[in-house]
């Protein structure tokens, strides 16, 4: 609470004035978190950064639940793994993932034109649904230039 100006302050009392100092720019310390290393990480597992890379799965998943599957167990991890490319697909571009991104994945994977996805089309999604490191090892066996270069269908 603050005291009425008709009250006596001793002189003690008094709450003096002060100056504040802008904070120095060129001798402070950079903040470690806005660093940037000159020489950049790349190489397997680094990935490429898409906006909006999540919604490759609900394409996928879209888009999936189309195909005829001899075990439906096997739909997660096929719907995983094609979101994973599709986002690929679309971060390579610059963009985010669209219906083309994951109609290439499928088709990448040979999935577009089969009349059942049975054991032997589901091999290299196996577990894919469950390890991280498992889906890093699958998006970067695929070659990125066979993705770009594929058309939007």
């Amino acid at each position: 609470m603050t005291q009425p100006t008709f009250v006596p302050v001793p002189a003690a009392g008094e709450v003096r004035q002060t100056m504040s100092t802008p904070t120095p720019e060129f001798a402070r310390a950079p903040k470690a978190g806005l660093q940037r290393s000159p020489h950049p990480f790349s190489g397997s597992g680094a990935g490429t950064p898409a906006p909006g890379g999540g919604f490759a799965l609900t394409i996928a998943d879209r888009e999936v639940s189309k195909l005829p599957f001899d075990h439906e167990h096997d739909r997660h991890d096929v719907a995983i793994g094609v979101a994973l490319v599709a986002a690929k697909r679309a971060s390579l571009i610059g963009r985010g993932p669209t219906i083309g991104d994951v109609r290439v994945a499928l088709d990448h994977f040979g999935l577009l034109d089969v009349t059942s996805i049975d054991h032997h089309h589901v091999i290299p999604f196996a577990g894919l649904a469950h390890s991280y490191v498992a889906q890093r090892a699958f998006v970067d066996a695929v070659a990125a230039d066979e993705l770009v270069a594929a058309g939007d269908r």
